[in-house]
């Protein structure tokens, strides 16, 4: 049974940093690639970055630069470093877990699991 729990968030003013955690049990992180993904009111679900089973990882146009996805392979977390955030960085940040990378390139991904999800609020 595979559960994800975001920490983390909150509100910052523009040009403030943010970390967001995710504690993942029942399974590994080895198993899945790993993403956060982010949904801002009346917007569809935006891929921000992902790492996969290899530890390569993917950002999103409007984060390179700014935000850092990586994990805690013993310890199952997964973490979100953000940088110099701005108004539009507003939304729920999500964690999720897949089989496949393909999924975080989609335009609207469609993850197997994700979490409740954590709120950022930038102004």
């Amino acid at each position: 049974h595979v559960q994800l729990v975001e920490s983390g968030g909150g509100s910052v003013q523009a040009g403030g940093s943010l970390r967001l955690s995710c504690a993942a049990s029942g399974y590994t992180y080895s198993s899945f690639c790993m993403s956060w993904f982010r949904q801002a009111p009346g917007q569809e679900r935006e891929g921000v970055a992902a790492v996969d089973k290899e530890g390569f990882t993917s950002y999103a146009d409007s984060v390179k630069g700014r935000f850092t996805v990586s994990r805690d392979v013993a310890n199952n977390v997964l973490y979100l470093e953000m940088k110099d955030l701005k108004s539009e960085d507003s939304a729920m940040y999500y964690c999720a877990a897949d089989w496949t990378r393909a999924v975080f390139f989609a335009n609207v991904p469609d993850f197997a699991f994700s979490g409740p999800g954590t709120q950022v609020t930038v102004s």
